[in-house]
């Protein structure tokens, strides 16, 4: 089971911003710590290379966030304050989900401790998200004619808006959301399927819900290869969540998830999404599990 990890994926930021990022750091730590993965599991992605990004965003975009040229307003929109080191860690999150899929096609799975970065559109960042990863890597996947049918599971809290404007229109990939009703973005682009939750939503109702549409989605859209954002701030311990999923439930969550996927042999490439509990334990374990029922299943 390879991870793409690398250490700027916990770079710090101006204050206010630096709790967040504690989780990139703490996640392989704890990992290693308990022998779910060894150090030969990770690797430290490059760069991804202008020609891959230009495959999904739009050309002034990524000139004027390489050269560090975006307005105030646009800064306000994403959250972060514009930094070169910042532009360079989203061009390495988005070649780590990239190298996963190789690693996911030979292996069955691959994670990228950081990445799903769906709030990106083609021509804009917004929600903490500069590049779109998984749509980056989906359209590489198609335009290297490895794959012909993605789906990408968006279970993070927040739906995909990024993803769905992206791939709106895209036959070749399926873009599935289950996110709270009444949570950011105010506006929803539209996915494929967008299941909207309603607040309180608890472990029994949400992953019944999960099972009942993804087993229909695999039914019908017969995808050959799958992106799963498995976002953790669906948990009740979450400062903006608003449901009321259990650490047991998050964990249910990606046994569905994985379950389904290795039953017919569709390789998944995961990233982590979000999750802002104000217990940082709470964070690291729940994302912890992902991995540890990765390891479960795909061995």
């Amino acid at each position: 089971m390879k991870i793409a990890y690398d250490p700027i994926y916990a770079h710090p930021l101006p204050e206010g911003h630096r709790f967040p990022m504690l989780k990139y750091e703490l996640i392989p730590e704890q990992l290693l710590h308990e022998g779910t993965v060894s150090s030969s599991d990770l690797f430290s992605p490059r760069p991804c290379t202008d020609e891959i990004i230009l495959l999904t965003h739009d050309q002034d975009y990524l000139a004027r966030l390489k050269e560090q040229r975006l307005s105030d307003r646009e800064q306000r929109k994403i959250g972060f304050p514009q930094s070169p080191e910042l532009t360079l860690r989203e061009l390495i999150i988005t070649q780590g989900t990239i190298d996963c899929c190789y690693h996911a096609m030979r292996h069955g799975v691959s994670l990228n401790v950081a990445g799903g970065t769906h709030h990106a559109y083609r021509d804009r960042g917004e929600g903490f998200c500069l590049l779109n990863d998984m749509a980056t890597a989906s359209n590489y996947l198609l335009s290297q004619n490895l794959k012909e049918r993605i789906l990408i599971i968006d279970l993070d809290v927040h739906q995909g808006n990024g993803t769905a404007k992206i791939f709106e229109g895209v036959g070749e990939v399926f873009t599935f959301s289950m996110h709270g009703a009444h949570n950011y973005p105010f506006h929803k682009d539209r996915s494929d399927l967008d299941i909207p939750l309603p607040d309180g939503i608890m472990d029994k109702e949400y992953l019944d819900l999960l099972s009942v549409n993804l087993r229909k989605i695999l039914r019908y859209f017969k995808p050959d290869f799958a992106f799963y954002l498995s976002g953790v701030d669906i948990l009740s311990t979450d400062k903006f969540g608003k449901l009321k999923v259990t650490t047991e439930g998050c964990r249910e969550r990606d046994e569905i998830v994985f379950g389904m996927l290795s039953e017919i042999s569709v390789p998944c490439v995961v990233a982590m999404g979000g999750g802002y509990s104000p217990d940082i334990r709470h964070i690291v374990d729940a994302h912890c599990n992902t991995y540890r029922t990765a390891r479960k299943i795909y061995g």
